[in-house]
């Protein structure tokens, strides 16, 4: 009888069970607004910086296409992990199936991979357009398409690397996944089998997705620096204002994914990878649209002629 269980818990996929974000929290109904909220300004900020982009003819250039990729990074990112954690709430259901814990985490791992890279593919566009501004065009225009497309490819084969070799691990353990998403991770602790040799290549991936990219964008702010010697004021300025945005964005990102996949386990707990994961889940597409409009005077000009075309429109109506 025991082994027919075994084996049957080998054979089953189950439906997990999402733990989430509010099992443990003093006020849920609170932290729920809040992150609804959250989720609506990330979708909406991210939204209008795409639009500002498209429709400003002096915003296309490579480096705001860069950021209308990252701008729809994010809002897939928060779309594919946040909102059934709502949608969880209000039914009361906090299961999952396999095949939907299988599509979530290769969304998630594709995303955060994508991203990753093009961070490092922005890094190098700054760095064309702040030290090379002559040739900058003839550097970038044949290249971005290219290095954009290699990101996102580069992201997918990471999803479906993880994804398929997690998901086809045993799981006869408890079927309450500690997380409020399907992180490679959390579900690997469901498995009853031996997954060290794996768990070794997710770190060794990450850290060489991580330490490539950190590398890449190190030394293009190193050339950067150099641009302070200039002897036009105005220059340094934007050359500061380009490269601090950059750097905002890719230490919230890296730092988040640095805790979660490079530190050893003794630094982990559920609880504090759920809001290492909620930082990098949440926080991150909410500021990002903020960090790269409210310190660029074009993405600005673009939002105050959209509002005053707005505003002449309903006074005609």
């Amino acid at each position: 009888m025991e082994d027919t269980t075994w084996m049957a818990n080998h054979t089953e996929r189950p439906e997990f069970i999402l733990v989430g974000i509010f099992s443990q929290c003093k006020h849920p109904v609170l932290l729920r607004m809040v992150i609804f909220g959250v989720v609506l300004m990330a979708l909406s900020g991210n939204t209008i910086l795409i639009l500002l982009i498209r429709s400003e003819a002096r915003l296309h250039t490579p480096m705001y296409f860069f950021i209308s990729q990252l701008s729809l990074m994010d809002m897939t990112y928060i779309s594919v992990t946040v909102p059934k954690v709502l949608v969880d709430w209000v039914t009361g259901a906090n299961t999952i199936s396999a095949p939907g814990c299988g599509m979530q985490m290769f969304l998630y791992v594709t995303l955060a991979g994508s991203e990753c890279f093009t961070l490092a593919a922005r890094a190098y566009d700054h760095n064309a357009a702040i030290c090379h501004p002559l040739r900058y065009p003839v550097l970038m225009n044949h290249r971005v398409c290219l290095l954009v497309s290699g990101c996102w490819l580069l992201g997918s084969v990471d999803g479906f690397l993880f994804t398929p070799i997690t998901m086809t691990f045993p799981f006869c353990r408890s079927q309450e996944t500690h997380h409020f998403f399907c992180e490679v991770s959390a579900v690997m602790k469901l498995s009853c089998s031996d997954t060290s040799l794996y768990k070794t290549l997710i770190y060794l991936c990450c850290v060489l997705m991580l330490l490539i990219p950190v590398t890449i964008i190190s030394d293009s702010s190193y050339f950067i620096l150099t641009i302070l010697r200039m002897n036009s004021a105005e220059g340094r300025k934007k050359a500061f204002a380009t490269c601090s945005s950059h750097l905002t964005v890719v230490t919230l990102f890296y730092g988040a994914a640095m805790y979660n996949y490079m530190l050893p386990s003794s630094y982990h707990t559920p609880e504090k990878d759920m809001v290492a994961s909620v930082f990098d889940t949440l926080l991150t597409p909410v500021l990002n649209p903020l960090i790269y409009s409210l310190r660029n005077k074009y993405v600005m000009g673009a939002l105050k002629k959209m509002l005053n075309v707005g505003s002449i429109f309903q006074e005609t109506i």
